[in-house]
């Protein structure tokens, strides 16, 4: 656990020490980092990749019930990167993870007691707009009604499981919920079941009220890669604005939804290699 933020936080690491370090953000808000393993390790092939659950959610659970907000996870980032000594910073973010690694390296930019990342990665990362955010609860509560996904629910209420395979139930029912996310939902399985903690959820969204980063974009210099899959509830354009914007490279992948590294993982992470070897002068020491 952390011991220099107001709340401990859990954290962990995998890889060999040495290697390039990598913070890996989470999406949400209110998850936590269980449910990108196994899959996300594969980068710890060459890589040391620290973890931490962000507060509210997972092993890192706030002791009362005030309010998480966007801010309150950057100032926790920030500490958490001084703690375990992580510059030069890169910066892994999935999902909401992503829009939260933006938010850092703006802040950063204008702060001086924010580190600011010297890359970084964002992959499928939540809507950069509030307008982008509507057009994803949208699709993604159209598509969880789609005639597919009803049918995968009646395949699993026919099945059986619930009384012969109780422990398999309950992670089909969870895949099931989420089959929405993936380009085709008949592949939504292989994903780690997760818990939202629906009021830090909430209050970091209401945080963010009618948010728009397009317009600060243009300011951030660090060197970023995107990947986004096309078929994502997320919209790519959301993706495509921010690349434009930040002058960032940006991979789309065909047949693939909001689950990259489940759906896609050999091209996601042949991408992701790929840039981290091109830039890999930026974090040597």
């Amino acid at each position: 656990m952390t011991t220099s933020t107001p709340v401990p936080l859990y954290w962990c690491s995998y890889g060999e020490p040495g290697k390039p370090r990598m913070l890996v953000m989470h999406g949400g808000p209110g998850a936590d980092h269980r449910y990108l393993l196994p899959q996300m390790l594969h980068l710890a092939r060459d890589n040391e990749m620290f973890f931490f659950d962000q507060r509210g959610g997972g092993r890192s659970r706030a002791p009362d019930n005030s309010a998480t907000t966007w801010q309150t996870h950057v100032a926790d980032m920030a500490a958490v990167i001084n703690e375990l000594h992580l510059e030069p910073l890169t910066l892994v973010g999935y999902s909401f993870g992503g829009l939260l690694s933006l938010l850092f390296a703006l802040e950063s930019s204008a702060r001086s007691d924010i580190p600011h990342p010297v890359r970084m990665v964002l992959i499928d990362p939540a809507p950069v707009n509030r307008g982008f955010r509507s057009d994803f609860e949208s699709e993604f509560s159209r598509r969880q009604k789609s005639d597919a996904v009803e049918q995968l629910r009646a395949q699993l209420h026919a099945s059986g499981m619930r009384e012969r395979d109780p422990e398999g139930y309950r992670q089909r029912a969870f895949e099931v919920s989420v089959a929405g996310y993936f380009a085709d939902p008949h592949d939504a399985r292989d994903l780690t079941p997760f818990r939202i903690i629906s009021r830090v959820q909430q209050s970091v969204w209401e945080s963010l009220g009618n948010y728009d980063l397009l317009p600060r974009l243009p300011g951030l210099k660090t060197p970023t890669l995107i990947v986004h899959g096309r078929d994502d509830p997320i919209p790519v354009a959301s993706s495509i604005q921010a690349a434009q914007l930040m002058n960032a490279e940006l991979i789309l992948l065909d047949d693939c939804g909001h689950v990259p590294y489940v759906e896609q993982p050999e091209k996601l992470f042949k991408a992701v290699e790929s840039f981290l070897s091109r830039t890999a002068d930026l974090v040597r020491l």
